[in-house]
């Protein structure tokens, strides 16, 4: 049997191509980035959000394939919808549960999907989503209940609930910490400081830049811990992003269309009843329905609603063509937004300038967002990866987040079973 092999994967969410320059001229990713073999252009899946893309790293394959499909379920009767939180969501195995078959210790801080999953030490991203629930209660629930204890007692004054960069200090100083006194051989890590930054303020706002420098900063703290430990020569280091972002002017609200239109039934503010309904993936949108003989119908709407001046609306694409594209099998139709727009799940307007907020969390808005077809331009992530199985310096020009799945899995010496990624040889020794 191969001996294990240390793997630590740092994800930097929303972090991407357009990034490279600038990252280049930080001290700690320049240094990193000249050593390690990558890809500069990743493609990311569709649709091209949080959770689905965490996923795919961590299974190679596509959502339609493992099933995590959105970041939230559709969950219309009892908003705000809980999100796809818990490992018993993916269909089919992980790097996490093929590494724990090989006897490897394992550790996740914040990595999408992944609670109640078999992980040692398991530091899962779940939220409270309902008024009886509190933070540490619904993370104790879905993680590791004495190592969770011992994060907040050492490190829980560094977070404020998600506000960053409060909640990536506390990430970073746990990842820290976990490395020092436990040293697992599979560590993966999301960090959200940029996406948040992003959303909150553009894609090229100062507080992205600033939040891109905190992220060198984290970067180099990591990497001289292991270099104190002695380990930085025998561990297979991996940075990389899951998307990028674009910039929006105007949030569009398929559902208020269905409400006029009566396929949405809805009281006190409510969803009681649906016959077709859109839930949002911000730079696309799916459509569901309950009536299979309406599809005809549904499709002709869509396209009067696209041929309104300034719909928003860029493509619809059918069944067969969003799984193609490898979304949700079970949706009736997609919507791919314009340049400038996004999608949201209200349903009191059809429009509403971003920037703009209301009570509700479906109506929230933002300056940039995600979720736009991968191979748009411009939108694609990155891959870089330094250690004893990757080729220094290689390069190839263009991969996916299904290949990392396939190539990290090859490192690690397990098997994801039948995948969509293939291993990209040319970033690894023979």
């Amino acid at each position: 049997m191969k001996p294990k092999k240390r793997m630590i994967i740092m994800s930097l969410d929303a972090v991407g191509t357009k990034d490279m320059e600038y990252m280049k001229t930080l001290p700690n990713f320049r240094a990193f980035m000249k050593r390690a073999a990558g890809c500069e252009e990743v493609l990311s899946v569709y649709p091209s959000i949080t959770y689905p893309a965490h996923t795919s790293i961590v299974t190679g394959r596509y959502p339609a394939s493992h099933g995590i499909v959105n970041n939230l379920q559709v969950q219309p009767e009892r908003e705000p919808s809980d999100w796809f939180w818990q490992r018993k969501y993916i269909k089919g195995t992980t790097l996490f549960d093929e590494a724990v078959k090989k006897g490897y210790k394992t550790a996740a801080l914040l990595w999408p999907v992944m609670g109640k999953a078999k992980i040692r030490y398991n530091l899962p991203e779940v939220l409270p989503n309902r008024s009886w629930q509190n933070q540490i209660l619904v993370s104790m629930l879905n993680g590791t209940v004495l190592y969770e204890l011992a994060l907040q007692r050492k490190f829980g004054h560094l977070r404020d609930g998600i506000k960053q960069p409060q909640l990536d200090n506390f990430v970073h100083t746990s990842m820290l910490y976990t490395m020092r006194k436990y040293r697992p051989d599979l560590m993966l890590v999301h960090f959200t400081d940029v996406d948040t930054n992003r959303h909150l303020y553009g894609v090229n706002s100062k507080e992205a830049k600033m939040a891109l420098e905190r992220h060198d900063k984290r970067l180099g703290e990591l990497l001289d811990l292991l270099r104190e430990l002695g380990l930085v020569e025998k561990t297979n280091f991996v940075l990389l992003g899951d998307h990028y972002q674009q910039d929006v002017k105007e949030a569009i609200y398929p559902n208020y269309i269905l409400k006029e239109k009566g396929y949405l039934h809805i009281e006190n503010n409510k969803i009681l009843d649906w016959r077709v309904l859109a839930r949002d993936c911000d730079g696309s949108c799916y459509i569901y329905s309950r009536d299979g003989e309406s599809q005809e119908e549904i499709y002709e709407m869509l396209q009067d609603m696209k041929s309104s001046p300034e719909s928003g609306i860029a493509r619809i694409f059918t069944r067969e063509e969003a799984e193609a594209l490898g979304a949700d099998p079970d949706c009736a139709f997609m919507l791919e937004a314009e340049d400038g727009y996004y999608f949201q799940n209200g349903w009191e307007t059809y429009r509403k300038k971003a920037g703009a907020s209301d009570h509700h969390a479906s109506f929230q808005t933002h300056a940039a967002t995600h979720g736009y077809l991968p191979d748009k331009e411009g939108y694609t992530t990155f891959f870089m990866a330094a250690g004893p199985d990757f080729v220094p310096g290689a390069r190839v020009n263009r991969m996916s987040l299904v290949d990392e799945g396939a190539t990290l899995a090859r490192v690690l010496n397990v098997d994801l079973g039948d995948i969509d990624g293939k291993i990209i040889k040319d970033l690894l020794q023979k």
